[in-house]
């Protein structure tokens, strides 16, 4: 019986760790509460049929690179899309700089926005990060790799039984 290293478990529970927010928690809540997401998604200030597109997109989006992500499968561009999506919805519904401004007291209400705006950026550096490379050799040759062959796996499981 082949047993799997350590390293292949650690790396595929740290890849589903950077995810799980997705799937299944945020898909989960965009299907059992349809409604709801497309009202949220409205807020945008889009017409309830365009607000229903981006739900419908979101979820797809969702599904799609989270798998990419968590088996390799052209995993560079799901980290990517996925941190698009990440700025995206940060620009677009965690508007902190509008209202009552940036001062940093528990009476501003958009104290609450600015925190999630930066987890959103954060999240979205560390998709970069994790796809590309943390350093700036590792970053260069990640994104050369992906720019000739955008769909290619970055190869987060070689190693152990793969080899």
């Amino acid at each position: 019986m082949m047993s799997i290293p350590w390293e292949i478990v650690s790396i595929f529970l740290l890849r589903l760790g950077l995810v799980a927010l997705f799937v299944p928690f945020s898909v989960y809540y965009m299907v059992v509460d349809f409604r709801g997401a497309a009202q949220h998604a409205a807020s945008a200030g889009v017409s309830r049929r365009v607000a229903q597109w981006m739900i419908l997109a979101a979820i797809l989006l969702k599904l799609v690179a989270t798998l990419g992500v968590l088996t390799g499968v052209a995993d560079r561009l799901s980290f990517l899309l996925l941190a698009t999506f990440c700025v995206g919805t940060a620009l677009i519904y965690k508007q902190f700089w509008i209202g009552d401004g940036l001062a940093f007291t528990a009476e501003n209400a958009n104290l609450p926005q600015l925190w999630d705006f930066l987890k959103n950026i954060s999240l979205a550096a560390a998709f970069i990060l994790i796809g590309f490379g943390s350093d700036a050799e590792s970053f260069r040759q990640g994104l050369e790799e992906f720019l000739r062959s955008p769909l290619a796996s970055s190869r987060p499981y070689d190693g152990g039984i793969l080899r």
